[in-house]
């Protein structure tokens, strides 16, 4: 095994190694979930050196397996997919740290088998950033289906048998009805499924076949929650609090939209997709669902519905600048990954950390809250403006890089609908940490009357605390330092050759 590609394949293999271990220390919680945590931070090492030799334009790949001519599975570093790894493996620590207190305080059953599958689950997810083609791509995509379903389904009620079937119908359907149809037209039309720069299709290509086969791509990666095949993720909602952590912020949906953004840019390409008519409607398609989750999102009362609809608007975003077809537009989306990720991470550790503390998942319970659970409530005022836009959090920058990408490319209704869509943002996020912290004379009078100001409510327990306390942090400092997010977002279109 050469040097080149032992970086990769221990990056693919740590999380599963984690896996194993936590299976095998079930027994003892705390060893169990120290594994995780340590292997976690091995893992965001492994990515960090694997960023360090990127810099240093050393290419990077890992052959496993010839299927076919021009079929295989095999890996390799370019810096979409490095992003996508630095960001998972960066959350992932975080979310069990998160998950200690959380599982604990909330006296989770099963709690071995939810860190094992996270972990699995992880592995996926570095298997699908560093795939060296569309035949990898979609394999660890299913794998990535198959091992959350266990997460999903953790409670084992009704509902959230449910909201599992909802959840691997709607994603399992798609990619077997759409992906894959697609995925195999290529590969006979192309003889290779090799991710390229400015896309592998044939010049003679063209016509509706080609306007079919982008709708089948796209509407094939439904885990980039794309109108109509969005249902899943507010279904998936039933799982504990950092499971939907995972969905949203680390795993799921962001394997949605990089594989969406893979395939535009490295199967299609760019100066293809300028010439495709659908490519418009998709573009229409992605700004009416950034608006029509904004407003879904204004009218639910559970916070945990809010933030599922808020985060089926965000992915619209990242869609919408693929869909500009512009480099411009790439970066900008290729950045919001990691900004929404922290910043939505953010709000659903605070979500988690209010049911822990105080058993209250709707919004309309949660005025005055800020008072009994003061760290909390900034947190979420922290990832809220992040989500929205608003310095001093990160989310400033990835938004402004949307918004130039779309005056760039003289699209200006999508310009308009990114503003309006902050607003709107504004107004389903940011009243809950207002009404948290200034309730209003009345309803102060009420308490008081009433009783209920006796009540204790504390903080969530220290782990769940922490990490919160690291992701808001990470928000803000990602304002100040976004290098890291930019330089690889723009690194996408400076591909180091194969040797």
């Amino acid at each position: 095994m050469s040097s080149e590609s032992m970086l990769i394949n221990f990056a693919i293999a740590l999380p599963l190694l984690a896996a194993l271990l936590i299976s095998v220390t079930g027994r003892f919680p705390n060893l169990r979930e120290a594994v995780s945590i340590v292997i976690g931070l091995v893992l965001l090492a492994t990515n960090i050196a694997i960023y360090k030799q990127w810099q240093g334009d050393v290419a990077l790949h890992s052959h496993w397996l010839d299927i076919l001519p021009g079929l295989s599975l095999s890996f390799r570093v370019e810096a979409l997919g490095l992003l996508f790894a630095l960001v998972a493996s960066s959350l992932w620590p975080v979310t069990v740290l998160y998950a200690i207190g959380y599982m604990r305080g909330h006296d989770e059953k099963n709690q071995t088998r939810f860190y094992a599958c996270f972990a699995i689950a992880i592995s996926a997810v570095m298997a699908i950033a560093y795939a060296d083609n569309l035949f990898a791509l979609f394999v660890f995509y299913e794998v990535l289906s198959l091992c959350t379903y266990p997460l999903v389904t953790h409670a084992g009620t009704e509902k959230a048998k449910q909201g599992g079937r909802v959840y691997l119908s709607i994603l399992m359907g798609t990619s077997i009805a759409f992906f894959l149809p697609a995925m195999i037209f290529t590969w006979v039309i192309s003889g290779t499924l090799e991710f390229r720069l400015g896309g592998i299709l044939p010049e003679e290509f063209s016509g509706p076949l080609l306007s079919i086969l982008l709708a089948f791509f796209v509407f094939g990666v439904a885990k980039a929650a794309m109108m109509p095949f969005h249902r899943w993720l507010p279904a998936a909602m039933v799982a504990p609090t950092p499971v939907s952590a995972l969905l949203h912020a680390v795993a799921v949906v962001k394997a949605g939209v990089f594989s969406l953004l893979k395939i535009l840019v490295f199967v299609i390409g760019l100066d293809r997709l300028q010439e495709i008519p659908l490519t418009d409607y998709l573009l229409y398609l992605a700004g009416a669902g950034v608006l029509l989750a904004s407003l879904v999102a204004m009218r639910q009362d559970n916070l945990k519905a809010r933030l599922a609809y808020s985060t089926v608007s965000q992915l619209g975003y990242i869609s919408m600048g693929a869909f500009l077809a512009t480099q411009s537009g790439v970066i900008g989306s290729a950045t919001h990954i990691a900004m929404h990720a922290v910043g939505k991470i953010t709000l659903f550790f605070c979500a988690g950390a209010i049911l822990v503390a105080s058993h209250k998942s709707d919004i309309s319970q949660m005025r005055g809250l800020g008072r009994q659970m003061p760290i909390t409530m900034v947190a979420f005022f922290i990832g809220a403006l992040s989500i929205i836009g608003l310095p001093p959090t990160g989310g400033t920058w990835s938004k402004w890089l949307l918004l130039s990408a779309t005056m760039d490319a003289g699209q200006w209704a999508m310009m308009v609908i990114l503003l309006v869509s902050s607003l709107l943002n504004i107004a389903y996020l940011l009243p809950i940490p207002m009404r948290a912290f200034f309730p209003g004379e009345k309803f102060l009078t009420e308490q008081s009357k009433s009783g209920t100001a006796a009540v204790a409510i504390k903080e969530a327990p220290l782990p769940a605390l922490l990490a919160i306390i690291i992701t808001s942090l990470a928000c803000i400092a990602l304002f100040f330092w976004p290098d890291i997010p930019y330089e690889l977002a723009t690194g996408i279109f400076n591909e180091v050759p194969m040797p």
